[in-house]
């Protein structure tokens, strides 16, 4: 396969070095020539149009993804978006009518669907060992904040980081949001609230099987990257990302044996590679994608809620936002 990258920030060049080693040409182009050259000198690559490929990638920034994957559609040239698929309801919208109008295969990347404990949890759920599930509780707490030219065009907190929590409760409960109760507060950083952003969030979400989901956040989790996930129900309890290198420690014992993940891309490095692994095998047709433009526009979808709701102080049904 030949397979274009477009986009070489940090998480395309980790995918770029993964592709290296899973395509037989990989071409490269991001809008900084000299960091094109340089990747596709240390990797073997070569810079050319990466839209000149059986299949692309699209690490840009967000701003740029709707454009990418119109060309892609344009092209029916399969293709990989890191999320969000677009920054905006009407111009994801807009992608999904291109992707059904021309057939071209998507798959927009929620790399938490291929973490193995997800994975497992999601697979317990199903096959009924946690009897009837009850409650959920998702936790995501970055260990430093972003900078402040960042915060300013993320579109917040729950847009930018909760929608990946967003996205993997659909996933593994198998169940759609009703409502949402969400709030946030300033602790950090004046450039958040300069954005009209938060730092720290929590939020209550219904789901429409009456399922009660509690989801906490923060941009200082100054114990290391905390990302988590626990599903009780009325015969188990299971959690997704309880381990050694959690930054978690017991008030009446020892804390973690190893050193707590310094980010997300060390904590979900293994994710990462079997989801590029999974987008090779729908673009060669063997199987379909494994996140569509409108699982990205339903967690969207969950975003916008809880974004209306921190702002108006007040639940939001899902309806209010999709009409």
């Amino acid at each position: 396969m030949r397979v274009g990258l477009l986009g070489l920030g940090r998480i395309g060049m980790f995918h770029a070095a993964t592709l290296s080693t899973l395509v037989d040409e990989l071409v490269v182009a991001d809008v900084d020539g000299g960091r094109a050259e340089e990747t596709a000198r240390r990797l073997g690559a070569r810079v050319a149009d990466p839209f000149d490929a059986d299949a692309v990638v699209i690490t840009t920034p967000t701003s740029a993804h709707a454009e990418a994957l119109l060309r892609a559609c344009e092209l029916k040239v399969p293709a990989f978006c890191e999320k969000p698929a677009a920054p905006t309801v009407a111009e994801t919208l807009r992608v999904a009518a291109a992707v059904e109008r021309s057939g071209t295969p998507v798959h927009i990347g929620f790399q938490r669907r291929f973490d193995a404990g997800y994975a497992a949890a999601r697979a317990a759920l199903r096959a009924g060992e946690l009897g009837e599930l009850h409650r959920v509780h998702l936790l995501t707490g970055d260990p430093a904040p972003p900078p402040a030219e960042y915060v300013a065009q993320s579109g917040g907190i729950f847009r930018d980081c909760h929608i990946h929590d967003f996205d993997i409760l659909r996933w593994v409960t198998g169940h759609e949001a009703d409502s949402v109760y969400a709030t946030g507060a300033n602790r950090g950083a004046a450039f958040f609230a300069a954005s009209d952003d938060v730092d720290n969030s929590a939020a209550l979400i219904t789901m429409d099987d009456g399922t009660l989901v509690t989801l906490q956040g923060s941009r200082y989790n100054g114990a290391g990257y905390d990302v988590r996930m626990e599903l009780a129900g009325t015969r188990g309890t299971w959690a997704a990302g309880l381990g050694d290198r959690t930054p978690l420690r017991p008030a009446d014992g020892p804390g973690p044996a190893g050193r707590p993940w310094p980010d997300f891309q060390s904590r979900f490095e293994a994710a990462y590679v079997a989801e590029m692994d999974a987008f090779l095998a729908m673009a060669r047709g063997e199987r379909e994608s494994p996140c569509t433009v409108q699982d990205a526009l339903a967690a969207l979808h969950l975003a916008e809620a809880a974004d209306l709701s921190r702002r108006e102080g007040r639940a939001v049904r899902l309806v209010e936002v999709t009409k």
